[in-house]
């Protein structure tokens, strides 16, 4: 789009999270090399719609600006992605942003992603390390465990995997893939095993795996490219062993 003059953009917008959303267009001098944050920001400067009407100034989430931090998330021409490596140049105009569906709606493009965290809370998402002392060097970790855990690290909480995935909706409690992989992730830590059994009857409750309907466009939308699926098939064979052993008593 480099030999466009201006950029329309259409944004959903939502004064607070009990008012009803609407539409406006914003009309803005193109630049070259622009990404959605740049856009949104020259509208902050000056929020006048495209037919002249004097606004407020949009708000949306946003931190690190290199996807990194996962909090600038939100869907752009009808595809939940990261604003801040969005390149203008790359879509169809008017550039529609609204914010993910998934998610309670706090004002404009931002979102209250208290699901997701409530999620990696429930299933221990963590290695819990008892005292501040030094406990000595950490226990070393194989190299081919280590390279395919690093992937799943890469995991920044952005929601996108959330917003794709069909089966996490208002009507579902499924804890969605995100806080899947960071089980596998965490059980496969030396120290984190210890609590393995926890996060892998975790999974087998409410809202567990059993909810996932194996749509595969968790892996698809992932803007890191995390092998989200992988971390699926192999939660599933772990939870039906450690479904064997609780039934014969030996769940720890």
């Amino acid at each position: 789009m480099s030999d466009q003059q201006t950029i329309r953009m259409l944004i959903t917008r939502q004064d607070s999270p009990d008012d009803q959303p609407y539409d406006e267009e914003f009309e803005l001098e193109y630049k070259p090399n622009m990404n959605v944050i740049s856009a949104l920001m020259e509208i902050r400067r000056n929020p006048v719609t495209a037919d002249g009407k004097e606004s407020k100034p949009v708000v949306w989430d946003m931190n690190c600006l290199e996807e990194v931090c996962g909090a600038c998330s939100m869907i752009i021409n009808g595809k939940p992605q990261q604003s801040c490596t969005a390149l203008i140049d790359d879509f169809e105009q008017p550039i529609r942003l609204e914010p993910m569906k998934t998610f309670p709606v706090v004002r404009d493009l931002i979102v209250d992603r208290s699901r997701m965290f409530d999620s990696l809370k429930k299933v221990k998402a963590w290695i819990p390390i008892d005292g501040t002392y030094d406990l000595g060097p950490g226990p070393r970790i194989a190299e081919n465990r280590r390279q395919w855990a690093y992937e799943l690290s890469k995991c920044m909480t952005c929601g996108v995997c959330l917003e794709a995935c069909p089966n996490v909706n208002s009507n579902s409690e499924f804890i969605g893939p995100a806080a899947v992989s960071q089980v596998r992730l965490f059980n496969a830590h030396p120290t984190g095993e210890m609590n393995k059994p926890d996060r892998l009857n975790a999974l087998m409750g409410e809202g567990g795996l059993q909810n996932c309907g194996n749509s595969q466009n968790c892996v698809e939308s992932c803007p890191k490219g995390i092998p989200l699926t992988t971390s699926i098939a192999a939660l599933n064979r772990d939870q039906t062993l450690q479904a064997f052993k609780n039934f014969f008593g030996g769940g720890q």
